[in-house]
């Protein structure tokens, strides 16, 4: 009786996906988010269903916060509690979120595993920080997203020159006109 109602569910799941190629499978915003890694037909359909226009967050920090990933402070007199996600936000999106990451962590060489991996590695087998280091590659996730969907590119594992575990340039990281190749220092940050 289980096994039939898996069988039943994972059908049902299938005709949607097929249902989201079929529908959306010529949108460029779903052939965006379709290249990031994480992000299935379902996921997919998910993100452009509850947010709409991701053109209309002008910077990520609207989409985090609109996905209830933004951080806040409780605050009371000279009281003040720990810094920890809000969830104000969408809660279907946040869900969608965290498995998209989850799904992604999972998957060989892309930049959300590297960042899960360097949370991590200071103690492998704490939960409570596994589960922060999902809370951040989510939220990672968000940032990726509106980026994709903002430029019109499609994802790229790592940034140009850089290798899994490497470090990025500091002049590759900020704008080309604030830092010329011909003046980087050679100073680099851990993005």
């Amino acid at each position: 009786m289980m096994l039939g109602e898996g069988r039943s569910l994972i059908r049902q799941r299938n005709a949607i996906e097929e249902r989201a190629v079929e529908l959306l499978g010529n949108r460029a915003d779903y052939q965006l988010l379709r290249t990031i890694p994480g992000i299935g037909p379902i996921n997919a359909l998910t993100i452009l269903a509850e947010t709409g226009d991701l053109r209309r967050f002008h910077h990520h920090r609207q989409f985090l916060k609109f996905c209830g990933m933004d951080l806040a402070t409780v605050q009371s007199g000279m009281f003040r509690g720990r810094s920890k996600i809000s969830k104000y936000g969408n809660a279907r999106l946040r869900r969608t979120l965290w498995l998209a990451g989850q799904t992604a962590v999972l998957q060989n060489a892309n930049s959300f595993r590297d960042k899960f991996e360097r949370y991590i590695a200071k103690d492998r087998q704490n939960p409570d920080l596994r589960r922060k280091a999902y809370t951040a590659i989510a939220a990672k996730m968000a940032r990726t997203i509106h980026a994709v969907i903002k430029s019109g590119e499609p994802y790229r594992p790592f940034f140009e020159g850089t290798s899994p575990g490497g470090r990025t340039p500091l002049c590759r990281a900020v704008e080309a006109a604030s830092c010329p190749r011909r003046q980087c220092s050679g100073l680099s940050l851990g993005i």
